[in-house]
């Protein structure tokens, strides 16, 4: 009897063509698989928390105080993925979406990710809210499609407009950057679910790898008190997941600094997301005797400017007077970056001529 498992393609008599519609099928295969398996253990514990706040006449503080305690310990268990917004957010999904599932393996079929499911939890409004999750399953939209669409009210522009497909077009032309196919295997909260360590190397480009690798290791050189703390450290907003490239902290200024590489023109949107990076460091890292975040965005373009040192406003004189003592300077920076570019080239260079030979 046929496997009706059997992954599924239309021969087109190219042997490339065809083994990459295998390999594509294959991976949507596999995504389906796991979406399927998160979004229900993720409602499954929603509906079990709500379940045991029933228990105290639904008390919500005391779903909170579950949601607590449940947080400390399947974190202790199971690493990260259960924060007690994560919970929050499992809770809300089930009380938001309680048909969602009819029986276990109930409209499996047609479901979106979790993350695009996390998504739709921002919007209130019911029907707007249907009608973005319709939208995104039928047309096929990316998490990052549906929360732009979410973020700038794609629903009630429609609504109002007379032309709905220029609309629908600009929408189009304005998020084909973020229609990738494969966006589940880059996606943070597939890799937490699967218990596997995060691999960030899609993030960078080689040469981003080999600048920020370098940057690394030159600033560790600098006998200026930097301790190591990560790299490309995932943060995650209610809205966006973000990667700062560098973490460091400075035992003899005694604070965190967060270094951000970009490949383009630093704009007024790099430092103020770099505020952002600062403001959460503060609020979740520091401790009590820790002095203010710092927050240093590069840039690899070096006509442009090559740094842009971030400070929350009131700290300027202490930056001023102390923190670059222990800083390196732009022109310090500049020539490892140079070098750096330099290196990357000559060994690119004799990369193709090996292949060459």
């Amino acid at each position: 009897m046929e496997d009706m498992n059997l992954i599924e393609y239309h021969r087109t008599g190219d042997v490339l063509k065809d083994t990459e519609q295998i390999v594509d099928a294959a991976q949507r295969r596999a995504h389906q698989s796991v979406n399927v398996l998160l979004v229900q253990r993720n409602w499954l514990i929603g509906k079990r928390i709500a379940e045991e706040e029933l228990t105290h006449n639904g008390r919500a503080e005391y779903g909170l105080e579950v949601i607590k305690s449940l947080s400390k310990s399947l974190t202790k268990k199971y690493g990260n993925g259960f924060t007690k917004t994560n919970l929050y957010n499992f809770y809300s999904f089930y009380k938001e979406f309680p048909e969602i599932f009819h029986s276990l393996s109930g409209k499996s079929d047609q479901l979106l990710s979790w993350t695009h499911y996390r998504v739709l939890l921002q919007v209130k409004d019911r029907q707007a809210r249907d009608w973005y999750e319709h939208e995104a399953f039928q047309e096929g939209w990316s998490v990052r499609t549906l929360q732009r669409n979410v973020s700038s009210q794609y629903y009630y522009r429609m609504l109002k407009t007379q032309q709905p497909e220029a609309v629908k077009q600009e929408m189009k032309m304005l998020t084909s950057s973020y229609q990738n196919k494969l966006e589940f295997i880059k996606n943070p909260v597939i890799a937490e679910f699967l218990g596997m360590q995060e691999d960030t190397s899609y993030l960078e480009s080689d040469l981003e790898q080999s600048i920020i690798g370098n940057l690394q290791k030159f600033l560790m050189e600098m006998g200026k008190g930097y301790a190591f703390v990560a790299r490309q450290q995932h943060i995650h907003t209610e809205k966006e997941d973000y990667y700062i490239d560098l973490v460091f902290y400075n035992y003899i200024l005694k604070c965190f600094v967060l270094i951000d590489l970009k490949t383009k023109k630093i704009t007024h949107q790099d430092v103020g997301q770099m505020d952002m990076y600062i403001r959460m460091y503060d609020e979740l890292k520091k401790r009590p005797d820790d002095n203010p975040t710092l927050g240093i965005v590069l840039c690899t373009d070096t006509d442009e400017d090559i740094a842009k040192y971030s400070v929350m406003h009131g700290n300027e004189q202490l930056f001023a007077s102390k923190y670059k003592l222990y800083l390196p300077s732009d022109e310090e920076l500049r020539a490892e970056i140079e070098s750096q570019k330099a290196f990357f080239k000559l060994a690119h260079i004799e990369s193709e001529n090996d292949q060459n030979d």
